[in-house]
């Protein structure tokens, strides 16, 4: 899950860093007055690095999976109080 989340949010961080702009240019009466290139470059940025902190997070996660064992049986333990006897 972190993986396939952290590729959307590095793909859609890559793109708006290196092409897409914000939708508030859209609506502006001119480009870049709401929100400034600083902003949507710090936004982006943001995004940038946290999808490769969750690719990161998965891929440390699929390591570690490696050391678990496949099943664990535990052994089921009565209570020692019942209730209803």
């Amino acid at each position: 899950m972190f993986g396939i989340w952290g590729t959307a949010v590095s793909l859609k961080g890559l793109y708006d860093l290196f092409g897409g702009q914000p939708e508030a240019n859209l609506y502006a009466p001119a480009p870049w007055t709401f929100v400034t290139k600083a902003q949507w470059f710090r936004y982006s940025s943001f995004e940038l690095v946290y999808g490769l902190i969750c690719l990161a997070v998965a891929w440390t996660l699929v390591r570690y999976s490696a050391f678990l064992p496949e099943t664990l049986r535990r052994k089921i333990v009565e209570p020692k109080l019942d209730l209803f006897h």
